[in-house]
């Protein structure tokens, strides 16, 4: 059986190739339940676009954000509204290729993972050279990350995250603008859930041509490691505690 997807779109500001992210979604994505694209409180057309295309695509949605919080708490309002068996985050800016959602969501459509990170770090497909500064950053917070979780992901930092829908609407998420990552990657292995990577294509952006990651977010991620890995249980992490598979046999 083909388990229901839910898309997640955080959008601020990106007029320019939200038509394109919704539609390769629209096309690329089996079992498709609904496109959520979450309006962050955009100055620009981004809501009007995407309110102009739901006539043609009935899965989907526009929620807005009366004003601009953060990626993550974009995020929080698309998941509290998802009703997929799956939940995914696709980013606006088509820095990921929604063409590789298939191999994302495999591991959990055969029942051997509960949540699955696309890496841009395994063999990679194809990937846009960038700022070296950034990914010295991202594999030092991956490490740092690592060391604390106890998991060996070679990406915690990625965009392409998907999940359980039981597991990311019960989780509670309090990071502000991009600690998301770091957030649910401590989260997830709370719970110890059967964990997933898979390898993806990443076309990143220039701070020219939109990018809005930047120094701050990266010092944050290192306060988030702490904060989530030994100063918040479990407990406090769910609203309630999704069935895990995996736990019986660990």
């Amino acid at each position: 059986m083909t388990l229901s997807i839910s898309i997640v779109i955080p959008a601020y500001n990106e007029e320019n190739t939200i038509t394109e992210t919704i539609q390769a979604v629209a096309k690329e994505v089996p079992g498709l339940a609904e496109i959520l694209v979450v309006d962050d409180g955009s100055t620009d057309r981004t809501a009007a676009i995407t309110e102009s295309m739901m006539a043609d695509i009935p899965q989907l949605h526009l929620l807005r954000q009366g004003k601009n919080q953060g990626k993550s708490a974009a995020l929080k309002a698309g998941f509290a509204a998802s009703t997929g068996d799956i939940v995914i985050v696709q980013d606006a800016d088509l820095e990921y290729d929604p063409r590789d959602i298939p191999d994302l969501v495999a591991p959990i459509q055969e029942g051997k993972a509960d949540v699955v990170y696309g890496s841009r770090f395994l063999v990679k497909r194809a990937g846009r050279v960038l700022y070296y500064r950034h990914y010295l950053a991202n594999r030092f917070i991956t490490g740092l990350s690592n060391l604390f979780t106890d998991c060996n992901f070679t990406d915690v930092e990625t965009g392409y995250k998907a999940f359980r829908g039981e597991i990311i609407r019960n989780m509670i998420l309090t990071a502000t603008r991009f600690g998301f990552e770091i957030e649910v990657t401590a989260k997830v292995a709370k719970l110890k859930c059967r964990t997933y990577e898979v390898p993806i294509s990443y076309h990143g952006r220039t701070f020219e041509e939109g990018k809005k990651i930047g120094t701050r977010d990266g010092i944050a991620a290192l306060f988030y490691i702490f904060k989530y890995n030994l100063f918040t249980s479990k407990k406090k992490s769910f609203t309630r505690l999704p069935d895990i598979p995996s736990i019986s046999r660990r």
